[in-house]
């Protein structure tokens, strides 16, 4: 088994070293920024009939779209972003899927702007308003209960393994993390696909996130080969139980996503705490 954990770390640790890299990531940005201004321009040019056809079945009429589009953009560099750090502590992987959470509200309160007609009304939008004052607080609250979140994880210590079983923890979970990048890739492509073509789809994203959440409850019954004290058990898989409240977020309509992701977060904090005091005790 040896053998195939260094092939796995040979693989994962270039890949992440290279998503990572500070030049990456400014081309990255760069690239965002020209994607936002490509969709406008794009956008503009549909509203004054000056693309063919073919185009214009596909660009929208409505500004606000490019807005859309960038956030998922960026949702999409966070997820990946979240896969890398499927081999960090399980602590840091879900505080990851809370950004993710935070980041989509952000996105739904955006999204809401592409069904406003141009220039933006009050009247008759009272309802899509109501939903984007939701995601955005909502959105806000979740940052702030995730800093508390990352304060308190930075005082609590993680319980111990030997050298050898670290290694061997850390290397299965960067094969999972390959498996889902691989994943991911995948069904992104086939989504862009199917977008083009204009094929009826449902969010990919929200697919994966299901794929996450199985994906945690597998890193659990790993991390119990190496961890099999009660404590590590039950605050790994209480863990698991709030990333699955947080897809149950994402399923839910406006005001009842807020309350759940919020949920997911003070329940995620009082494990910690808790946990802290259980470890400190022992």
């Amino acid at each position: 088994m040896t053998f195939l954990y260094d092939k796995i770390t040979y693989v994962f640790d270039p890949l992440h070293h290279l998503w990572e890299h500070e030049k990456i990531h400014r081309k990255i940005s760069l690239g965002l920024v020209l994607f936002f201004l490509f969709g406008i321009i794009s956008i503009e040019l549909n509203r004054q009939n000056l693309l063919p056809g073919s185009f214009a079945a596909v660009v929208p009429t409505n500004h606000f779209f490019a807005v859309q589009a960038a956030f998922t953009v960026v949702l999409i560099l966070e997820v990946i972003s979240l896969i890398f750090t499927i081999p960090c502590s399980f602590s840091r992987s879900v505080g990851k899927q809370f950004e993710i959470l935070a980041l989509i509200l952000m996105r739904n309160a955006f999204k809401e702007l592409s069904y406003f007609p141009e220039p933006i009304s009050f009247t008759g939008n009272e309802h899509a308003i109501l939903n984007i004052l939701s995601d955005g607080f909502g959105a806000l609250l979740l940052f702030a209960l995730l800093g508390y979140y990352y304060l308190v994880q930075a005082r609590t210590t993680d319980e111990r393994m030997q050298p050898i079983d670290l290694y061997s923890f850390v290397a299965a979970k960067k094969g999972i993390a390959l498996i889902l990048l691989s994943i991911f890739i995948f069904m992104g492509i086939s989504s862009s696909i199917a977008t083009v073509t204009g094929t009826p789809q449902a969010d990919f994203l929200y697919g994966f996130y299901t794929l996450l959440i199985l994906t945690d409850i597998l890193v659990v019954l790993i991390s119990q080969c190496y961890q099999p004290s009660f404590y590590a058990v039950f605050r790994n898989s209480g863990f698991a139980l709030s990333t699955l409240i947080i897809r149950i977020a994402l399923a839910a309509p406006p005001f009842y996503n807020v309350l759940l992701g919020i949920a997911a977060a003070i329940f995620a904090i009082l494990l910690t705490l808790v946990s802290r005091s259980l470890f400190l005790k022992k």
